[in-house]
């Protein structure tokens, strides 16, 4: 059966992040949107003074209003923020959430408040493209070119403003992907149910399933044939449940 996956990436990438894994999508059968986001990629020329949070929010949950059938809603890294609140707002169109190497915000937090060394980097109205990505996370040098190339600053505000979220995107089904490279792991997720704080008790609910990957916090760039197997693979509900272990 056809799936559609519509990808949202992280900082500094366009669409065009995901150009090899929805090539991989659609050598088996499926379809894919790459979004842009304001503000990036060929959309970069926009004033990101402008472009905050709710602007990118808005842009992911028009691709899901025009869509006639439920997607699996993919997001990679900060990616998780817009396509929260978008989903949020439309939960209707959503079969499945994927976060990619990243976690599920909490209403009232902004990036920053989980990542507050991007702070650091804030360079007027954006955060400026690093100028490599570490060899750790096993991009290749071809890729690594490209991604030179291609990124551009990310407008600051999509960073620093909150999140608002009613609960609702919480009825969707989710899978959580970790790349080892980057620290997350189901080692980790296991922890965190440990504790008994509630904000992880979802963790353990039904249709919540995870994968691990043997790479970086780009396996978009460092391994697309591999994730867009594990994309399909979590689409039909695969993957580990923490459920036996509740």
């Amino acid at each position: 059966m056809m799936t559609t996956f519509l990808l949202v990436p992280g900082l500094w990438m366009g669409g065009w992040a995901w150009d090899a894994v929805a090539a991989e999508l659609s050598a088996r059968g499926h379809r894919s949107i790459a979004a842009t986001l304001p503000g990036l990629g060929d959309r970069a020329g926009e004033d990101p003074a402008g472009v905050g949070l709710a602007e990118h929010a808005d842009a992911v949950t028009e691709l899901l209003a025009a869509q006639e059938q439920e997607v699996v809603l993919v997001a990679h890294s900060y990616a998780a923020f817009p396509a929260v609140a978008a989903l949020d707002r439309r939960p209707d169109k959503v079969a499945r959430m994927v976060f990619v190497d990243t976690g599920a915000p909490e209403s009232g937090e902004s990036v920053v408040t989980q990542m507050p060394h991007l702070l650091e980097i804030v360079t007027g109205d954006v955060l400026p493209v690093p100028e490599a990505i570490d060899a750790a996370h096993g991009v290749p040098e071809a890729e690594q070119a490209r991604y030179r190339r291609l990124a551009t600053p990310h407008p600051a505000r999509t960073v620093t403003d909150p999140v608002t979220l009613t609960g609702a995107w919480l009825k969707v089904p989710t899978t959580g992907v970790f790349c080892l490279a980057g620290g997350l792991s189901l080692e980790l997720v296991r922890s965190l149910y440990a504790t008994g704080d509630p904000r992880f008790a979802k963790l353990a609910e039904p249709g919540v399933t995870f994968f691990e990957m043997a790479t970086g916090h780009w396996p978009m760039l460092s391994a697309p044939t591999d994730l867009a197997d594990v994309l399909v693979r979590a689409a039909a509900g695969e993957g580990e449940s923490l459920l036996e272990n509740a």
